[in-house]
């Protein structure tokens, strides 16, 4: 059985494709049910973040189960295959184990050492898991980058200093504004995103922070902690008239903030206006960056501040990466184990027969000796065999 892997991500594709092919906006169990019906599919994972649409499979054909992985994402998206197909990744066995490991530990992020990430991965697993599309294969493969993801975090610092996507892009408001003092700032969706972005410029020492969300109890639970206001869903638009500062991350399938909206409340001001959408599919239509006073930037401009974490932490990235090596080093020697393990039960088995059978040929000379007597031969034969069984076995393995 192989592990392979198909998918897109920050590396290989542009947001705007990304969203065209991501999982998050819809029922991520009913996506995996979809994958493991077709035929080449044993097992499947799918795997979807702000930054990829992943699909994991167990199979013995992997051509085949690429060919039919090009045609759920092409339905199940309404997208022609043309238009994806020379952006798309495709990893088996051990590059595919590497893969994961890498991503559950946060390496493979848009900003690297990303802590939410590591409770995506667990997600996706839980998520196919309930819908019984899991089986020994990557069942075991996705327990085992749990313990990885947690061994990177616990024995390195890739983790620390704050480094995410919403402490990227507090870092870019600071390049655009300098000083965030006194800034006014609207924060649309009270995620988990939202509310680090939140704490961040809390931090920076804004002035006003205005919380919005479709549920309104979140967004006032979110105020409460940042020591901002929560406005109702329907003053989202009227409270950008005021904001300096917009970041959004909704979970929308389609855009909130529109030309169109922007450019009636932006003639009722005339200081500049930011606005950073991190959400994919993205909640701000691309037209607003062309409004004049107002800069627009979504997921993929972050990657330049990326980029300088990335510098600073080129040693916990190597020793991080070395870490992940390792971890597959160990998953594929224990994988091959498996393999041997019908090989090993049916020597053991052969071997016990024998030596039951010459037992039981002696037996009429054995049958004098004392019960206890008998108990010691039986287990120094035992211990003979389990002797002779040792080399074998390790050489199997």
């Amino acid at each position: 059985m192989h592990v392979f892997l198909l998918g897109v991500s920050h590396r290989t594709a542009p947001v705007d494709l990304r969203e065209r092919l991501d999982f998050s906006s819809r029922d991520l169990g009913a996506a995996v049910e979809e994958v493991a019906a077709r035929p080449a599919m044993a097992e499947s994972v799918v795997l979807s973040t702000c930054n990829r649409s992943e699909i994991y499979v167990a199979s013995e054909d992997p051509a085949r189960a690429r060919d039919e992985l090009v045609a759920f994402l092409s339905d199940y998206h309404h997208v022609p295959a043309e238009a994806f197909q020379p952006h798309l990744f495709g990893l088996e066995n051990s590059a595919a184990v590497a893969h994961l490991f890498r991503v559950a530990a946060g390496l493979d992020s848009l900003v690297v050492g990303e802590p939410q990430i590591l409770g995506q991965v667990k997600d996706a697993y839980q998520a196919a898991a309930g819908k019984r599309c899991v089986g020994p294969v990557l069942g075991h493969v996705f327990r085992w980058s749990f313990g990885v993801g947690k061994r990177v975090r616990t024995e390195t610092a890739l983790g620390e200093g704050a480094v995410s996507v919403s402490f990227a892009a507090v870092a870019l408001a600071r390049k655009i504004f300098g000083r965030l003092q006194g800034r006014r700032v609207l924060v649309v969706g009270a995620g988990e995103i939202s509310s680090l972005t939140a704490q961040h410029l809390r931090s920076q020492g804004v002035g006003e922070i205005v919380i919005t969300s479709r549920t309104h109890a979140h967004a006032e639970t979110l105020a409460a902690q940042v020591g901002g206001m929560a406005v109702p869903w329907d003053g989202m638009i009227a409270a950008l008239g005021s904001a300096d500062i917009v970041i959004t991350a909704t979970g929308s399938p389609r855009p909130i903030i529109t030309r169109a909206q922007l450019e009636a409340v932006k003639d009722r001001r005339r200081n500049a206006l930011f606005i950073i959408d991190v959400a994919v599919p993205r909640d701000v239509e691309a037209a607003v960056g062309d409004i004049e006073q107002v800069f627009l930037y979504n997921i993929d401009d972050l990657q330049a501040i990326v980029q300088e974490n990335l510098s600073r932490r080129a040693a916990e990235i190597e020793l991080a990466e070395s870490i992940v090596n390792e971890e597959v080093t160990r998953f594929m020697a224990w994988q091959r184990s498996r393999g041997a393990v019908p090989t090993v039960v049916a020597l053991r088995q052969r071997f016990e027969a024998i030596r039951r059978s010459e037992l039981q040929r002696l037996e009429g000379k054995l049958g004098a000796l004392p019960p206890e007597a008998r108990a010691r031969v039986d287990e120094i034969t035992r211990l003979i065999v389990e002797k002779l069984l040792l080399e074998p076995t390790e050489q199997l393995k």
